[in-house]
């Protein structure tokens, strides 16, 4: 194994030379991060969504958060509705909403699209799942939204229920969010007669959607119906995600693993067909390789939003990983010699851009055995996967923000 990292081309962290390691612009560039709630990497994010936005032409960027909360961000950046201070406070999921450099971007965007047509101006959206750990959001704003919709586009009598019958089967909205369901199959709603009429009621009103559409996309606008589409997609993933919280077989874990990235895939799809896309979110969401992660039930492995999106699009899906060095603040201290993040930490470089296959190549076999981190909220990076990883940013330290 190489030793060495000095020899190895770490360039400037710029849409320029992010774009010279792939062989077209791919409708949708990943930034992947190794940990959440550190302004340093979100600082490097925000910089590069710029210069894609001026230089590339991208006019998206999708983050780890809640699809249905990011529309009241996506709302304020392009048309003004509410105040900054309201969207970072409801807008977010995950906490996100408290980054400086979150707000930053929100800000940044509001301010490029003042003035701008429709046509040219840049949008916000979550692509996560309105999902948390610990519990599922109740399918009701998705599926009120959905039916509402439909109900003021098309003849009342081609919807199949009245939006009574849905509000009488989605009963109250804390018996959908019970935490104790997360660890007690036993507690959830989700295999109930009322959640599975749910599901037949769901896709009924999908298919009327898709049915409907050549008079739905000349009887409203594009946004409009974008947003039905997401409404449709959320409102059965959160059913059927919901189902599976309810199973007590020993893949349940894994099963509800790969929901919440599968509807990620979908929002993520359904983005690259509209316009240039940046994708950041957690690595092990965007890489092309199965995630794994160690849980109560033991470990589960699924296939991530990335691999799923990446399995579509082909060199349309681009995807640059990052590594760091420490965040001393989190127990995070100078990487092993012989760890990735160790030989990446000898370069004299602080922050930059390395060609990921370079990398493996220089690294030599067998490639060095990935880093134990003491701190559960950091995942490594995979020397392994390398060769499915376009590029990586190496950012050397993190200070405490």
């Amino acid at each position: 194994m190489a030793t060495d990292m000095k020899d190895i081309a770490i360039h400037p962290v710029e849409a320029v030379t992010v774009m010279r390691l792939l062989p077209a612009r791919p409708r949708m560039l990943a930034l992947g991060e190794p940990t959440h709630g550190e302004d340093t990497l979100l600082d490097v994010r925000n910089e590069l969504f710029q210069q894609l936005v001026q230089q590339e032409g991208y006019r998206t960027i999708a983050i780890e958060s809640d699809c249905m909360a990011g529309l009241l961000v996506d709302d304020y950046v392009t048309a003004g509705v509410g105040t900054l201070d309201e969207v970072m406070e409801h807008g977010f999921s995950h906490g996100f909403g408290a980054s400086a450099a979150n707000r930053e971007l929100v800000r940044w965007i509001r301010a490029y699209n003042d003035g701008r047509p429709a046509s040219d101006r840049v949008h916000f959206t979550g692509f996560d799942g309105p999902l948390e750990i610990t519990a599922a959001a109740s399918p009701r704003q998705a599926l009120t939204a959905l039916h509402d919709y439909l109900a003021a586009q098309v003849d009342a009598d081609l919807l199949p229920c009245t939006a009574e019958t849905l509000d009488r089967l989605l009963g109250a909205d804390d018996r959908w969010t019970d935490q104790a369901a997360m660890m007690d199959p036993s507690q959830s709603v989700g295999q109930s007669p009322e959640v599975s009429r749910l599901r037949v009621l769901a896709d009924d009103l999908t298919a009327l959607l898709d049915t409907q559409l050549p008079h739905l996309a000349t009887a409203t606008t594009r946004d409009a119906l974008d947003r039905a589409r997401l409404y449709a997609r959320t409102a059965a993933g959160l059913l059927r995600y919901h189902y599976w919280m309810a199973d007590d077989s020993p893949v349940r874990m894994t099963r509800l693993c790969a929901l919440r990235d599968s509807m990620m895939a979908a929002n993520l799809r359904a983005l690259a067909e509209r316009s240039p896309t940046l994708v950041h979110a957690q690595n092990s969401h965007l890489q092309r390789e199965k995630s794994t992660m160690r849980m109560w039930q033991g470990p589960v492995e699924w296939w991530s939003a990335g691999a799923l999106v990446s399995a579509r699009l082909g060199e349309e899906y681009a995807f640059v990983a990052t590594a760091l060095g420490t965040i001393r603040h989190q127990g995070v201290d100078t990487p092993p010699p012989d760890t990735l993040e160790g030989l990446l930490y000898a370069h004299p470089e602080n922050l930059g851009l390395i060609n990921a296959r370079e990398l493996s190549s220089a690294l030599g076999d067998p490639h060095p055995a990935p880093r134990q981190s003491p701190w559960f909220g950091y995942a490594s990076l995979d020397a392994a996967h390398l060769a499915t990883i376009d590029g990586v940013v190496f950012v050397k330290d993190v200070p405490q923000g």
